[in-house]
């Protein structure tokens, strides 16, 4: 599919865009402050209890009987044939069989129970490996970038992927969803499409630097705004393949997967955004700063 953006210019755009999300990069930072995040069971310790039940159950009446048990805070999540309630504290043993034997006698005699516990320190140390991870999979992309093209180019590719894991972060913390192992993942899977994004710009940047006669600042941005048009189509396409796939998922998949699948939503579209109006722009202003290679004086014959 191709698209007309032959007359558009990315660059003229792309100082007040910078300054949008670097609004938006504050308001994240007042928001988890704010508000922080919502963590599911991964990253707390409590009691999550999934029933599976083999009729249909009221919302309101389920709701109103975990609240009759007295079992603490709670959030319950119905589904047609499954049940999710996430326990802020864990539950003791006797607890977790009384449940299970009132919701039988009242629901449906034939619901299967699963049960998970996580103490503290699990829940700290799956925040901390969490973190780890983000910070490992930035340190090989900036070695991989800085290796296959130059530092500039690397730094601004970290820039724009660690602007995508945190707006995504910050919606999370807004819109108080949930944030558990597969949201984890669904950031780690969004660096990966950010970077390969940007990867494509970049690598048309590079091959159309060689034949270009830049002399000035002017000329610059018009080797960069030309590489994000020749590479425009094959992103929108990329990003609304993926985007689709993932609106489905969320659609259609179990609860289990729906926070991954909006995580990505959100992150493909801005890894997007990021690779075209972040990372390109900022290569170029650290570019434009570079001091232009000295010229090798020739050598005159003794």
């Amino acid at each position: 599919m191709r698209y007309k953006f032959h007359d558009f210019d990315f660059m003229k755009w792309s100082k007040p865009l910078m300054a949008i999300s670097i609004v938006l990069v504050l308001l994240g930072v007042l928001s988890l402050s704010i508000f922080g995040l919502n963590y599911g069971i991964d990253f707390q310790s409590g009691t999550s209890v999934d029933i599976s039940v083999t009729k249909p159950v009221d919302d309101a009446k389920v709701k109103q009987f975990l609240a009759d048990e007295n079992l603490g805070d709670h959030t319950t999540t119905v589904a047609a044939e499954r049940i999710s309630v996430r326990f802020k504290h864990a539950l003791t043993e006797a607890d977790q069989a009384k449940l299970e034997t009132d919701f039988k006698k009242q629901f449906d005699d034939k619901a299967s129970f699963e049960k998970n516990i996580v103490d503290v320190d699990i829940a700290k140390e799956q925040q901390v490996n969490a973190l780890r991870g983000i910070l490992i999979a930035s340190l090989g992309i900036i070695i991989y970038i800085a290796i296959r093209f130059e530092w500039r180019y690397a730094i601004a590719s970290v820039l724009a992927l660690l602007y995508d894991a945190f707006i995504v972060i910050t919606l999370f913390s807004i819109f108080r969803l949930e944030v558990n192992l597969p949201f984890i993942v669904a950031v780690l899977t969004i660096i990966g499409y950010s970077i390969n994004d940007t990867v494509v710009i970049f690598d048309r940047i590079r091959e159309n630097m060689r034949f270009a006669k830049v002399k000035s600042e002017a000329d610059l941005a018009k080797v960069v705004n030309d590489s994000i048009l020749q590479t425009l189509t094959r992103s929108i396409n990329t990003v609304l393949t993926v985007a689709f796939a993932a609106l489905c998922l969320y659609i259609f998949g179990s609860e289990s997967i729906k926070m991954f699948s909006l995580a990505m939503i959100f992150g493909l579209i801005s890894g997007a955004y990021s690779s075209i109006f972040i990372a390109s722009p900022l290569w170029f202003w650290m570019k434009r700063r570079a001091k232009p290679n000295k010229p090798v004086k020739a050598q005159t014959a003794p």
